[in-house]
C-alpha cells in the first residue's frame, strides 16, 4: 500500500461502515436512502419469494423462507410453504413439526395437532421443546395435545 492509499476505517473501528452504503457512483449515502423504508426482515423475505420464484421445489429456500414469513406474522404464507415442504418430505418429522407451529399460530388448533401427531408417529421425540414452544401455545391446553404429552 502506498502512503496515499489511507484505509476507511481499520476492522475494529466501531463506526465502519455504520450506516452508510457506497452507491454504483462511489459515494456514500445513508443506508436508510439506499434501503428506502424496507427493512431487512421485508428485505429477505422479498429475496427467498424471487429465489422461491425460480426454484419452485428448493427445500433449503423453502424452510428459510418459512421462517423468514413467520417471524412477520405472515401466517397463511407459513403454513402454505410448511405444506409445501411436507408435501416434498413427507416423511420427515421436522417438516411436520414446522407445520404443526404454524398452524397452531394459525389459530387451526385440530389440523395443528393432527401434524403434531403425525411429526411424532414420524419420530419427533423431543416433548421438553414441545412443552415450551411459544408457537404452540395456543394449543397447550387441548386435551388432545396433553394427550401427546401422555399427561
Amino acid at each position: 500500500m502506498s502512503g496515499l492509499d489511507k484505509p476507511q476505517s481499520t476492522p475494529d473501528d466501531p463506526n465502519a461502515g455504520a450506516g452508510k452504503v457506497r452507491s454504483r457512483a462511489g459515494r456514500s449515502q445513508p443506508a436508510q436512502a439506499w434501503f428506502g423504508s424496507l427493512g431487512q426482515l421485508d428485505f429477505d423475505v422479498d429475496f427467498f419469494e424471487k429465489v422461491l420464484a425460480r426454484s419452485p421445489h428448493s427445500i433449503e429456500v423453502l424452510r428459510i423462507l418459512a421462517e423468514l414469513v413467520s417471524k412477520k406474522g405472515l401466517l397463511s404464507r407459513a403454513v402454505d410453504l410448511d405444506r409445501r415442504l411436507v408435501d416434498l418430505l413427507p416423511d420427515d418429522f421436522l417438516a411436520r413439526y414446522n407445520l404443526a407451529c404454524s398452524l397452531a399460530r394459525a389459530g387451526r388448533s385440530d389440523e395443528a395437532i393432527d401434524a403434531l401427531s403425525r411429526s411424532i408417529l414420524l419420530g419427533y421425540d423431543d416433548i421438553d421443546h414441545m412443552e415450551t414452544d411459544p408457537d404452540l401455545e395456543s394449543i397447550r391446553t387441548h386435551p388432545d395435545f396433553l394427550a401427546l404429552l401422555g399427561e
